[in-house]
């Protein structure tokens, strides 16, 4: 929508904006509200922004009582067609403001800024226009504030959808964007102007919000706390992020795993899913390759019954929303799997024997291994570590090899 040229467009009317300070808004424009702010919103910016002042907030001034009050007619809804009611000139001012606000929201106020302050590269005799600075101090805010709308403008002005500071003289009326644009170039907060803000907005326009209320959060992690440990919606939403910023981020993968470790319920609770992570993922090597391992580690083909009940208990556990607990499925799915693939071991001679081979080895594998890591050679004096129950595990131990290998030699095809 468009401010036109009529005088009823303007924010102020022409009367109070173009005192004798060369076109400058008067002071009794007082401070704008930020759009698509909130009121608490707007006095807490400003509390921050100027902090304690008597300058009055709004729109439009209070009046005096010296001032006159205009007559303005309108039809009285209950009084009947014909009915006339005296509208106070005051109330009629703050209409037509709202209707200016609301076809082109901040647009309305930045007009006033680029029109009224000095570009970069004018001096001040060159212009009647002003300083941000003396700008701020007639409308009674900070010059941060003016310097805000001042580059809203500029960045537009960069894209073709207003003109430039240079091609606005006070008190010029031109067709203004519509006012859902005007908070695609405006930011109302400082931090926006910060590496760090630049990449918040960035992550904001990326996820289709507006950047000042991702900013809003981010410079009040408290209010944020207080949100995620009182309501689950937001838990989720920013575990969710959380998961996405670890993908990135080593710091803080290692800040979180140290997190975990020292937090006994954590710890539990990160075993527990671990688990059943590992049984699933054996249920499902067997749907997708086909093969399955064995009690006693031998990888064997997997059966056509074992596959299909394989591939059952993985479709029901796929079927689960993600907020859904899988260990009991998990643990279900992987006990019935292990106790078909012993059933198909045991129903095959060939394998049986296989599998009881394949379990000597590995426990001799086990037992040697260890052996090997008993040594003496760190023991200066024997006298000082010796017991009398480790010579005697160590002859019970010989025994037992001296049975095992009589066993063996029995069995062997040459004796």
């Amino acid at each position: 929508m468009s401010v036109a040229t009529a005088h009823s467009a303007s924010a102020v009317p022409p009367a109070d904006e173009t005192p004798a300070t060369g076109g400058v808004p008067a002071q009794d424009e007082g401070i704008w509200v930020e759009p698509g702010a909130t009121e608490a919103d707007a006095r807490s910016d400003e509390a921050r922004d100027e902090g304690p002042s008597d300058t009055p907030t709004g729109l439009v001034p209070a009046q005096t009582p010296g001032d006159a009050t205009a007559a303005t007619t309108a039809p009285d809804a209950e009084g009947g067609e014909g009915a006339e009611d005296v509208v106070d000139e005051q109330v009629a001012r703050d209409a037509r403001d709202f209707g200016v606000y609301a076809r082109t929201g901040g647009w309305a106020f930045a007009l006033k800024v680029a029109r009224s302050v000095r570009p970069g590269g004018e001096l001040p005799g060159e212009t009647v226009k002003v300083s941000a600075k003396r700008f701020a101090e007639l409308a009674g805010c900070s010059a941060e504030r003016v310097m805000r709308y001042y580059k809203a403008w500029d960045r537009a002005a960069d894209d073709g959808m207003v003109p430039h500071f240079e091609a606005l003289a006070p008190g010029a009326e031109i067709d203004l964007p519509d006012s859902d644009v005007w908070l695609s170039y405006y930011s109302s907060r400082s931090s926006a102007t910060t590496d760090r803000g630049t990449a918040i907005t960035a992550a904001a326009e990326a996820e289709g919000i507006r950047p000042t209320k991702a900013l809003e959060v981010a410079e009040n992690p408290t209010a944020l706390r207080a949100a995620i440990l009182a309501d689950p919606s937001t838990a989720q939403a920013a575990r969710t992020a959380l998961l996405d910023r670890l993908k990135e981020d080593p710091s803080l993968q290692t800040e979180l795993a140290r997190d975990i470790a020292r937090t006994e319920e954590l710890k539990k609770a990160v075993a527990s899913e671990t688990q059943a992570a590992t049984r699933i993922g054996y249920v499902r090597q067997i749907v997708e390759n086909g093969q399955v391992k064995t009690p006693a580690g031998q990888v064997i083909d997997a059966p056509a019954e074992l596959r299909a009940e394989a591939e059952r208990h993985l479709s029901l556990i796929d079927e689960l929303d993600d907020d859904e607990d899988t260990g009991e499925w998990a643990t279900e799915a992987y006990d019935t799997v292990k106790e078909l693939v012993v059933q198909t071991v045991e129903s095959n001679p060939e394998l049986r024997v296989q599998e009881r081979r394949t379990k000597f080895y590995s426990s001799l594998q086990k037992a040697t291994k260890v052996f090997e890591e008993l040594t003496l050679d760190d023991a200066v004096d024997l006298d000082a570590i010796y017991e009398d129950d480790m010579l005697q595990r160590l002859e019970e131990l010989q025994e037992a090899l001296h049975t095992c290998i009589a066993a063996l030699r029995k069995a062997s095809p040459g004796d």
